[in-house]
């Protein structure tokens, strides 16, 4: 397990570096990164739960504590507004005493409103960066998330420290722990609900600390690609199994999926074929790839695929051509990954801000960057049956190019899609989710 206090330091070095660069390429003073506030449920006395403003956690840990504040300016050394107030209602957050505080200047503030005695003078001079604008309004900041520095942040937030990759390691290693789990529960005989239990065990998480709503699928609603309903019953039948689930480690993400069949069958063959074609996809990773290359080239394997099993019939180009290969993959291969799980920046060609739209024939493509090192994405290719598209296809004259039969067939199972988070490297990929023994 690496040492997260031997490569924090590094860590700060480079984003201060950044922050240098931007600021003073933009006049600025320095940044001001706001943790976030709670927000209310409408008409009741309860805040939903409390997301941290990715920006703030990309500099250290604090992932639960609203009205915090960094001041950066890329020279002097962070300062961090750490919010403890007197409170007999609820836990109060203790003093910040991990390895990383030895980088970090801590300042206590005990009322939120009285924020602006611990802020940097000349606020005008300085930009706010957060979600709250009536609260920088107020405290009289001169640019509030300007786009520059927005630009320069996300783009070269795809690339990741040693530190980041350190906790997307322990990220993908605690979602693997709960996707083992989650295997046994449904080869047990689990319901949803049960199996979504099973995984919080695992991975000692609550539904609010996962990364995202964790997707857990029986049979047939495999083929709704956000499904989140939980059944609490199981089902009469037990077929297929897919599983969308991620890990959270000091604000890093993970994000994995597997598809099991509960018997040796046709759609166990369809898992394993599936399964090739990922990793054949992950191997043409590499510095200098375009992402969208390999998008089109996860439609052209997956029109071979479809072909094999006899679920289409014609000719490779002319699947893909007229749009069948995307009714069976409607999504995109895949999406940049770290402190969000749908990371910033995928659509970026540089660091100012030049967007580079998806294909017009692929516009569900979550990531269009040419790939370099120390990037981390997901690749996710999919294959299911989906009721409502392939419904369009009887109407528009290309119903013959399916094998309706087979499509009946599988229609039960829902669908497939296999997820890892793969590491480009310089000289070779790191496949973390691989590493850590969950395999296809």
């Amino acid at each position: 397990m690496e040492n997260l206090a031997t490569l924090y330091p590094a860590h700060i070095v480079e984003m201060n570096r950044r922050v240098a660069e931007i600021t003073a390429r933009e006049q600025l003073a320095g940044l001001v990164i706001h943790s976030g506030q709670p927000h209310r449920q409408f008409l009741d006395d309860l805040d939903y739960p409390f997301k941290v403003n990715p920006h703030f956690k990309a500099w250290l840990p604090v992932i639960d504590n609203p009205h915090c504040w960094l001041i950066v300016n890329g020279r002097d050394k962070p300062q961090l507004i750490f919010y403890r107030p007197v409170d007999f209602w609820h836990k109060v957050a203790e003093l910040p005493e991990d390895f990383w505080t030895t980088e970090i200047e801590i300042k206590v503030l005990t009322k939120a409103d009285k924020v602006a005695d611990l802020l940097p003078g000349k606020l005008q001079e300085w930009a706010y960066i957060g979600e709250h604008l009536d609260v920088a309004d107020v405290l009289g900041f001169g640019s509030r998330n300007p786009e520059a520095v927005m630009s320069y942040l996300h783009y070269h937030r795809a690339s990741k420290t040693a530190y980041e990759l350190a906790c997307m390691r322990r990220a993908s290693e605690i979602g693997v722990r709960g996707h083992v789990a989650a295997k046994s529960a449904f080869y047990a005989g689990a319901s949803e609900f049960e199996i979504q239990q099973a995984y919080l065990a695992a991975t000692d998480m609550g539904e609010n600390d996962v990364p995202y709503g964790n997707i857990i699928a029986l049979n047939q609603n495999a083929s709704i690609l956000h499904y989140t309903a939980l059944e609490h019953e199981s089902p009469r039948q037990r077929l297929s199994f897919l599983i969308d689930a991620g890990g959270s480690f000091h604000g890093y993400a993970s994000d994995i999926t597997r598809t099991y069949a509960f018997e040796k069958n046709l759609f166990g063959d369809l898992i394993a074929a599936m399964d090739k074609l990922q990793l054949a996809i992950i191997d043409m990773m590499r510095p200098g790839v375009k992402y969208v290359d390999l998008h089109l080239a996860t439609h052209e394997k997956l029109a071979q695929l479809l072909l094999d099993f006899k679920l289409v019939q014609g000719d490779s180009q002319s699947l893909i051509e007229q749009g069948i290969t995307s009714v069976f993959f409607p999504h995109g291969l895949g999406h940049m990954l770290g402190l969000q799980v749908h990371d910033m920046g995928g659509f970026l060609h540089d660091e100012r801000g030049t967007h580079i739209a998806p294909p017009q024939a692929h516009p569900f493509l979550r990531c269009t960057r040419t790939l370099a090192a120390n990037q981390v994405l997901t690749i996710e290719p999919g294959l299911y049956i989906i009721d409502s598209l392939l419904n369009e296809l009887k109407q528009d004259g290309r119903a013959d190019l399916v094998n309706w039969q087979m499509v009946d067939k599988v229609r039960p199972f829902g669908g497939i899609r296999i997820e890892d988070n793969v590491i480009v490297h310089s000289d070779h990929n790191e496949n973390m989710t691989r590493d850590l023994g969950l395999h296809g």
